[in-house]
């Protein structure tokens, strides 16, 4: 007997059902327990990630609190109290506690008027290539201002010459010591030039650019900063 369109369609759909079950019964069949391995095996990789990352965040707020414990106690003159926990953190505390931790020790040695110490801890956060440039920048010019007095003009020159720019955030301190450098290579007019830009930036610090007023002065490099409102009348003339 001839079957209807509609009981044709009606067959059709449930032949095309079928095949599909049984293609998932197959894959089940076949590749079920790799499937239900590789979730397993990429739940357990997701859960240790959470865990990991849970014991870093932990860890740096253990370091956290182990860094401002080791600040009250110098706060407090207790250094030798402080020094075996900025020693850890020194060795294995996370970037930024290590870099900190180091700073600190430098500045300890400093405080006991040990430069060639100070310098070499500043050396160590500077040639940290793991830390960010921020840091290692400001260790650069502490490393430079700690050997200052022993080194030659043209090794302070060369090794700040890229901070001591306009727009750097260390051109004050940085700029200076490669101002007076190349005063002592006697080289006035670059000095001079330099002292200018230091005067005239408005990111140093006051009172590094009143100094650096008196020093472009001292060279015959006018350096004062002409105000804003004064600038804005000659241009109108």
């Amino acid at each position: 007997m001839a079957l209807s369109p509609h009981d044709n369609e009606a067959f059709l759909r449930e032949v095309d059902e079928g095949v599909r079950r049984d293609r998932m019964t197959d894959f089940w069949t076949r590749w079920g327990k790799l499937a239900a391995a590789v979730l397993v095996l990429a739940l357990a990789a997701f859960g240790g990630f959470l865990y990991w990352q849970h014991r870093q965040t932990e860890a740096a707020g253990e370091q956290g609190v182990q860094l401002s414990q080791a600040f009250e106690a110098l706060g407090s003159g207790n250094v030798t109290g402080a020094q075996p926990t900025l020693a850890t953190l020194a060795t294995d505390g996370r970037d930024g506690y290590r870099a900190l931790a180091k700073f600190t020790q430098a500045d300890i040695l400093l405080q006991k008027n040990d430069l060639k110490g100070a310098a070499a801890k500043f050396a160590e956060v500077a040639s940290d290539t793991s830390l960010g440039k921020p840091f290692r920048d400001l260790a650069l010019v502490r490393q430079t201002s700690a050997e200052f007095d022993t080194l030659k003009p043209q090794v302070v020159i060369e090794r700040l010459r890229p901070l001591a720019v306009p727009g750097s955030a260390f051109l004050g301190s940085a700029g200076e010591m490669v101002a007076i450098s190349h005063l002592n290579a006697g080289r006035r007019d670059l000095a001079g030039q330099l002292f200018a830009q230091i005067a005239r930036d408005e990111g140093v610090p006051e009172s590094l650019r009143q100094r650096a007023v008196q020093m472009a002065g001292a060279m015959g490099v006018d350096a004062v900063p002409v105000p804003a409102g004064a600038a804005a009348n000659q241009e109108a003339r």
